[in-house]
C-alpha cells in the first residue's frame, strides 16, 4: 500500500437543480485559469457533465460511481486520474444523500470513501435564515460526512446576502461564495438534461460563468480546504505492458458521445488500439478495425443526417456480413435498428442490422440502475452472467413481438426488482439501452476482447 496526497473537495447540493454544475464548472475554469492544473470528477453514471467538466479544465472528466464500478477500486481510479493534478474538484448528484437504492453511489458515500470535505450548494432564492436550517440539518444528518461550508446560490441582493451569512455565522458553517441571481448565466438543456458541450457555444458559455465565479465564490479558502483531505491509501502495481493486437472503432461524434474514458481504457489495457470514427461525417468505418462500438448520445435529433449518409451505413452493414463483433448502448442501439420515430413521429431509416425500430417519446421511460443477466451466450459473456448498469432513455424499443426475437437480456431494475427483457443479441451483435463500465466489468470486458482476437484470426486463417 502506498499513501497518496491529493488536495480534493466535493461539492453538492441539497437537491437536482439547485445550480452545482453551473458551480463546478465554473470553478474549474476559474482554478484553470489562476494556473492550477485540475482535475474534475462527477458522481454518478451522468455523461452530460463530464463533457463540461473536461472543456472547463483542460482535462478529461471522469465519473465515479459505486454501481458500475466496485467500491473497492474507486480510490485507485481517483488516485490514477489524479496524476499530476493540483487539486481535484468532484461534482455530486443529485441531493448529498440521494443514489440508488440504500444509498448506492450516492455523493455522501463517495465523499465518505475518498475522505474528501463537503461543500453544500444551496439555492437560497426566496429563503432567509431558514438557509441554515437546511445546513444543519445535511450537517448533522451523517456525522461521518465532513459537511464543511457552504456556497449560497441565487442570492437577490447584498441585504440578502448579509442576512444568510449572520445565519450561517450561528451554526459556525462557512461560507465559500455567494452568487448573486443572473439569469444570462446559465447551461443549454434539452431532454436528457444538458446539452453536450461539443454541441454548442460551450466554451464562451464556461468562460462567462467562471467570470462570475472567480468574482463570487471564494476560490482560494475552497483550495485551501481542499488541502485539509488527508492522504488516500491505494494498492501498489505495476501496469502489465500488453501488446495491442486488435483494434476496435469507436463511434464518436455529436451524434454518439456517450463514452467513460475509463471504460474505453479497460479495453486499451486489455491489448486493444481504440480507431474513433464519426457516422456523421465519416463515408465509411475505418479500413483496418475488428470490431465496432456505438455508444449513446443523440442519435434522434441528428436522424436526418445519419440516414443521409448511407456510404457510412453500407459500410457498417459491410463489417456486419462478415460478422464483425459489434456492441452498441442506448443511442447506438437505436441507430443500429431499422428505424427511429422522432417525438414528432417522423420516421427515419438506419443500419438496419437489428430487427427493431425505436420510438421517441414524450416522457421519460427509465432512469436508474439495473442488474442486467446475459440470456444467450453473445460476444459479452456467457448465458447467465451478471452486468451492473444504468439506464437513461426516452425512446422504446417497438417492432419485437415475434416470439423468436432473440432477447439479449433479462433486466431487473434495482429500486423495485422489476424484470423485463431487454436489447438484442444474435452471432455478432449486442445492442440495448444498457450504459455499462468495462472497468466495472472486467470479465466482460476481457470476453469481448477475446471473440474479437478469435474474429480476427478466422479472418486470417480465410485469408491463407
Amino acid at each position: 500500500m502506498k499513501k497518496v496526497n491529493i488536495p480534493r473537495v466535493v461539492i453538492a447540493a441539497t437537491q437536482s437543480s439547485s445550480g452545482k454544475t453551473t458551480v463546478v464548472t465554473g470553478i474549474l475554469r476559474a482554478l484553470k485559469n489562476k494556473g492550477l492544473n485540475v482535475q474534475p470528477y462527477k458522481v454518478g453514471p451522468d455523461y452530460i457533465d463530464p463533457s463540461y467538466h473536461g472543456m472547463a479544465a483542460g482535462r478529461k472528466g471522469h465519473n465515479l460511481d459505486t454501481w458500475l464500478v466496485d467500491e473497492s477500486m474507486i480510490n485507485d481510479l481517483f488516485v490514477q486520474e489524479s496524476k499530476e493534478a493540483d487539486i481535484a474538484i468532484i461534482e455530486g448528484v443529485m441531493g448529498l444523500y440521494d443514489g440508488g437504492k440504500n444509498g448506492v453511489s450516492s455523493t455522501a458515500q463517495l465523499a465518505k470513501k475518498l475522505n474528501a470535505p463537503v461543500i453544500l450548494v444551496i439555492n437560497v432564492q426566496s429563503m432567509g435564515d431558514s438557509a441554515a436550517a437546511i445546513a444543519l440539518g445535511f450537517k448533522l444528518y451523517d456525522s461521518d460526512v465532513n459537511l464543511s461550508g457552504v456556497i449560497l446560490n441565487k442570492l437577490g441582493s447584498p441585504t440578502h446576502k448579509a442576512l444568510i451569512e449572520e445565519a450561517m455565522k450561528k451554526i459556525n458553517v462557512p461560507v465559500y461564495g455567494a452568487i448573486f441571481r443572473d439569469d444570462s448565466v446559465h447551461m443549454p438543456e434539452r431532454h436528457l438534461g444538458l446539452t453536450p458541450a461539443g454541441e454548442n457555444n460551450a466554451r464562451e458559455v464556461i468562460e462567462k460563468i467562471s467570470e462570475k465565479i472567480a468574482q463570487e465564490v471564494y476560490l482560494d479558502e475552497i483550495i485551501e480546504l481542499a488541502k485539509t483531505a488527508p492522504a488516500i491509501e491505494v494498492e501498489e502495481f505495476e501496469a502489465e505492458n500488453i501488446k495491442k493486437d486488435i483494434t476496435i472503432g469507436i463511434a464518436q461524434d455529436k451524434a454518439f458521445s456517450f463514452y467513460y474514458p475509463a471504460s474505453l481504457a479497460q479495453l486499451e489495457n486489455l491489448g486493444a488500439k481504440l480507431k474513433f470514427f464519426s457516422p456523421l461525417e465519416d463515408e465509411t468505418i475505418p479500413d483496418d478495425v475488428d470490431a465496432l462500438i456505438f455508444g449513446g448520445g443523440f442519435p434522434e435529433v441528428f436522424a436526418q443526417e445519419l440516414m443521409q449518409n448511407t456510404s457510412m451505413i453500407k459500410s457498417i452493414r459491410k463489417a456486419n456480413e462478415r460478422k464483425m463483433p459489434i456492441y452498441a448502448e442506448c443511442g447506438g442501439f437505436m441507430y443500429l435498428m431499422q428505424g427511429i420515430y422522432d417525438f414528432e413521429q417522423r420516421f427515419y431509416e438506419m443500419v438496419g442490422i437489428i430487427p427493431a425500430k425505436a420510438q421517441m417519446n414524450k416522457k421519460l421511460q427509465t432512469v436508474g440502475y439495473v442488474k442486467a443477466k446475459i440470456l444467450q451466450d453473445n460476444i459479452l459473456g456467457k448465458q447467465n452472467d451478471e452486468i451492473k448498469g444504468h439506464e437513461f432513455h426516452f425512446s422504446t424499443q417497438i417492432d419485437t413481438q415475434d416470439e423468436s426475437f432473440p432477447w439479449a437480456f433479462e433486466f431487473t431494475k434495482m429500486r423495485n426488482n422489476m424484470k423485463y427483457k431487454a436489447g438484442y443479441a444474435k452471432d455478432n451483435i449486442v445492442g440495448s439501452y444498457l450504459h455499462l463500465h468495462f472497468l466495472g466489468s472486467k470479465q466482460n470486458a476481457k470476453y469481448f476482447v477475446e471473440q474479437i482476437r478469435a474474429y480476427k484470426k478466422s479472418l486470417e486463417m480465410e485469408e491463407n
